[in-house]
Formats: structure tokens, sequence, C-alpha cells
């Protein structure tokens, strides 16, 4: 098992987690430890993987880190592909920084879901026979440099305001790992800005191309979130793995986003999106819901072919594993 406190060396002293003895570790009847687990979660306490948990939180919690884990592993091929068609030398190392920042932050991810229970194997042949999902954003194409530009940016943008959200996850090595997932994920967002940048102050065409990807990538940026939820029915709000809810989040990354789209001249395409002054939250057209169980459900653009590629490259690496994994042979 992973050291709970493995990961703890990246944060200042202030930052760590304390490992004490828990109440209900003890030899007590089952309802009495869930009373203990439940007031301890949610005066703000921390769970460790050595804990007592109820199978229902384990679940909740390993579903919602494997998904995560498969969006970071699945998110570096829209960007994959445009690292040798970057247009700098320059581009080409930033871009290939970011991917290898993404492949990482899956690998610590994938860690932190094995220690509750399910190995990483398992959780690779769920996730490449579409048992499991990842996030909707990278079901589809990055057709021009612009794409690339518009997912660092706002795609990374919006992740980043549910991430930072999850500092605060009842369960500690996840809350742990969100830390430095957000500090590296801060650096995207910038190098998403500058390409960003430099097109929308270039040439006539190369602004229309910024322009064009951001139509494309709003209507699933916004269903990235998804559907408004019931925070009184939310068991994971409940047991604080997650900390706000999906329409909190859409709150908040409009509030972010919307005047710094604006400010470099873009144009958001929602004629409907306007700030209710009244209610003091966003009014926007409804996100196509059915758009998003069809894609996540591995029916989108890209799907198939992007699970395609990690099922062939995962067979193309196998004697990798095995030459690594595999017992010393015998002394000659």
């Amino acid at each position: 098992m992973t050291d709970p406190l493995a990961l703890d060396p990246v944060l200042p002293p202030r930052g760590r987690s304390e490992r004490s003895a828990r109440p209900w570790n003890e030899d007590l009847p089952h309802d009495e430890r869930y009373e203990h687990f439940e007031a301890h979660v949610t005066a703000g306490g921390k769970i460790e993987p050595t804990d007592w948990m109820p199978d229902e939180y384990r679940t909740a919690v390993l579903r919602f880190v494997e998904m995560h884990a498969n969006s970071e592993l699945m998110g570096v091929l829209p960007e994959r592909d445009w690292i040798m068609r970057a247009p700098t030398l320059r581009r080409k190392l930033a871009l290939t920084a970011k991917v290898q920042d993404e492949v990482g932050h899956a690998q610590l991810l994938y860690r932190v879901a094995e220690d509750l229970g399910k190995p990483r194997e398992a959780m690779f042949d769920d996730l490449l026979a579409g048992r499991t999902k990842f996030h909707n954003v990278f079901h589809y194409p990055t057709r021009t440099w612009a794409d690339i530009g518009i997912i660092a940016w706002l795609v990374d943008a919006a992740a980043i305001v549910a991430q930072q959200a999850l500092r605060d996850s009842s369960y500690g090595p996840y809350a742990r790992t969100m830390q430095k997932i957000c500090w590296e994920e801060s650096v995207h967002i910038m190098h998403g800005r500058d390409v960003v940048m430099t097109l929308v102050t270039g040439t006539p065409s190369q602004r229309t191309m910024v322009q064009e990807a951001l139509d494309r990538w709003w209507g699933p940026l916004m269903q990235m979130h998804g559907p408004r939820s019931d925070r009184s029915k939310d068991r994971d709000l409940h047991w604080r793995i997650k900390a706000r809810t999906s329409e909190e989040l859409r709150q908040e990354f409009l509030t972010i986003y919307v005047p710094r789209i604006r400010e470099l001249g873009l144009t958001i395409p929602d004629p409907e999106l306007r700030f209710d002054d009244v209610a003091g939250e966003w009014r926007y057209t409804e996100p196509d819901w059915n758009e998003l169980r069809t894609v996540v459900t591995n029916h989108g653009p890209k799907s198939q072919e992007r699970l395609e590629f990690r099922r062939l490259n995962r067979e193309a690496t196998a004697w990798v594993r095995a030459a690594i994994l595999s017992e010393p042979g015998a002394a000659a």
C-alpha cells in the first residue's frame, strides 16, 4: 500500500496531514463505527487509506478518482497530435512538457485509486473496454493550432475550478495530490493564454482561427461540469468527497473567464449569455445534455479512435511491463 503521507513532502509543513488514531478503528459495532466516521468527515476531518470507511464511501471515492485519472490519461491525446505540428520549437517543447505533466497526473491519481482496492491493470481494462468514463471534452478532435490554445486556456481553466475545490476533499491522499496537480495546471493555463494571445494579436486569419475554435469548444465547455444536481441529495457533497455542485463550478468559471474572453475581443457563441444582477448569477442557453450523455458513453467524434490508440499502445508496451515486473530468474 502507498504510504498515505507519501505525497506530503511536496507541501509546506503546515499543509501536511497528521496521522492519529481514529476512534472507529477499535473493535466497535458497524453502526457505531459509521457514526464516528460521519461525525469526523462532516466536521472537516480527513480519511486515510488505513482508516475504516463504509463500503459506500470507498466506492464513491474510487469512482470519482478513477474517472479523474482516466481523464488525465486520455486528455493528453488531443494535444499529443499537435506536438510535431506546433509552429515553433519553443511551442513544441512547451506542449511536450504539458503532455508529460498530464500523464504524471494520471499516474498520481491511479496510485491514489489503487489504495482503495482496485488494481491499476483492472482500471485500464475497464477504461479500454468502455466500462468506465473520461471527461467529455477529450472525445473531440483538435482541428487547428488554435484548439490547443483554447484547450490549455479554457478547458484546463474549467478543470482547475473543480480541482481547486477538491483540495479540501475528505479523502486525504486525494486532497494532497490535488495540491500538486493544481500548481501544474495553473502553469498550463498561462501556456494556453499565451498561445491564444499570440494568435488574436496576429494576422486576421489567425484571429479568425481562434474564434472558430472557441465556437466549437464552447458547447463541450458548458457541459463539462455536468447537469445541475440537488445539493441535499448528493452524497459526494455530504461526505465532502467534493465541495461544490456542478452549477456552482460552472458559475465560477463563467464569472472568471467571460470577462477575460471578451477582453480579447472574442465573441462567446451564446446570445443568451448574460449576468443577472438580481439573482447574482449567469444566465445561458441550456447545454445539450443529450450530447453529453452520448459523448461520455464513448460515442463522441474521437472516442473509439482514442480508445483504440490506448489499446494498441498498451499491447506494444506489454513486453516492458513483463520485463520489469517478472520474477528474477535463477542464477546461471
